[in-house]
């Protein structure tokens, strides 16, 4: 039986706040990177490891737990990922160095590899097709809300408290969601589905046939692109202003929460409703106002780094635009997950998502980032004749790498327009399946 309109309400407005939380505790370690790296003497290919190592048990453990989520109690898997990422934050306060901190890390990220696939699950059958992009747009505010949250936050925290203070700080809140999540109802699967055969299993191998699905296979790449800049840009705006535009650890976490994380507000939101309101026009909308948002944001990205030293309100502004157009991907794109897998698989077709998403994305933008920034701040000692690397070095070194992150938005924005091209084939290859008995769709397949 499907979940009444103002209960699913109440339900996505829970699982924005466990979203929220989720990128509320990611984003605490970029907020107080530079007090670490400075009382541990780390590099910035060691910085890039605390993320990177993160992200791949993320990634690992996150493809059990999608097929976990199509299979078993959706709110009990949250209330158990919730309650383990919170106290696995908090004990990450307790490192006493760089070995101890990782493996805090690690821990967080199983307990976060939880929450992705098992709450756009649930969404797919909270709501119905034409109002999905716009829940999982509500659903997605989590990720700049709390990313501007644990960036802001914890940076004046740690300013005043010391760096450790933020992680305990989040683990309160997480405790209380992890307790309201055991307050949600499970629907059915395919429960906002119009067809009436949606909600059977799939027989077969759940994995092959998710990679089956061409228009999966592009976007799974897109994922791991998208993923490689946000995270590049998450783990190293706040050095870079630091480094770069030499503003001290308030004005950093400050400036690098509204352009990055602030700038997901209005992408999110408008990316939600033009996504939806093209996607009821042409069936392949919803990728293309992905692909069109990144076309455009290249250009900003690229200048705002083309800003000299100083010069912020520029890189502000290009930023901030370059940003805004980034958050649309979502919108457009888990939706699309939604219009090409069947309701009994999405939470595995999600976790493969994530899988590609974190594991050649997010785990590898750091630490490739970080890798490029050590480089360049050694060619930049060499080239003045010097024999150690100091902060002006550093800072040159950083500045090179980050011009990563246009090249990577040009190539996503080709992927996405690929992926919309072909869209529209597996979108009735999937209607047609949902139509079908059990018995005629199993010789289909």
């Amino acid at each position: 039986m499907a979940v009444t309109q103002s209960r699913a309400g109440l339900t996505l407005i829970l699982l924005f706040a466990i979203n929220l939380l989720n990128f509320f505790d990611r984003h605490i370690i970029t907020a107080v990177v530079e007090p670490i790296r400075k009382l541990w003497g780390l590099t910035d290919s060691q910085i890039g490891w605390l993320v990177t190592a993160f992200t791949l048990l993320y990634a690992v453990v996150g493809v059990p737990l999608g097929r976990l989520a199509d299979r078993w109690n959706r709110p009990k898997i949250l209330t158990f990922g919730v309650a383990l990422w919170s106290l696995l934050t908090a004990a990450s306060g307790m490192a006493w160095n760089y070995g101890s901190l990782l493996l805090t890390r690690l821990g967080v990220g199983i307990g976060e590899a939880s929450c992705a696939p098992a709450a756009n699950s649930l969404i797919g059958d909270l709501f119905p097709v034409a109002q999905r992009a716009r829940a999982l747009s509500f659903f997605m505010l989590g990720l700049p809300i709390g990313g501007f949250l644990g960036t802001f936050i914890s940076g004046r925290l740690a300013a005043v408290y010391g760096w450790r203070v933020p992680f305990y700080v989040a683990c309160i809140p997480g405790l209380v969601v992890a307790m309201l999540a055991l307050l949600i109802t499970d629907p059915p699967r395919g429960a906002m589905e119009a067809s009436p055969y949606a909600g059977r299993t799939f027989e077969g191998s759940p994995y092959g046939h998710v990679l089956r699905i061409p228009t999966m296979r592009w976007i799974i790449l897109s994922g791991a692109l998208h993923n490689f800049n946000m995270y590049v840009i998450a783990t190293f705006l706040p050095a870079f202003l630091s480094r770069y535009h030499s503003l001290n650890l308030k004005q950093s976490s400050a400036i690098a929460a509204t352009v990055f994380n602030a700038m997901g507000l209005p992408g999110l939101l408008v990316g939600g409703w033009a996504a939806d309101r093209l996607g009821k026009k042409w069936h392949n909308g919803r990728l293309l106002v992905a692909a069109v948002a990144l076309l455009l944001a290249t250009p900003c990205l690229y200048f705002a780094l083309l800003q000299p030293a100083g010069a912020l309100p520029g890189f502000v502004v290009l930023m901030g635009a370059g940003c805004v157009l980034m958050y649309v991907y979502y919108s457009g794109v888990y939706a699309a997950v939604q219009d090409v897998v069947q309701p009994s698989l999405r939470g595995t077709a999600m976790a493969l998502y994530f899988f590609a998403m974190y594991l050649l994305g997010g785990s590898f933008g750091p630490v490739v980032t970080g890798k490029l920034s050590d480089y360049f701040a050694r060619r930049a000692m060499l080239s003045a004749g010097a024999h150690a690397i100091n902060e002006a070095f550093r800072s040159s070194g950083l500045h090179s790498a980050m011009f990563v992150i246009p090249l990577c938005s040009l190539i996503l924005s080709l992927v996405l327009f690929a992926a919309a091209h072909i869209v529209i084939s597996d979108m009735l290859a999937l209607q047609r399946w949902m139509r079908q008995p059990q018995e005629q769709a199993g010789a289909a397949d």
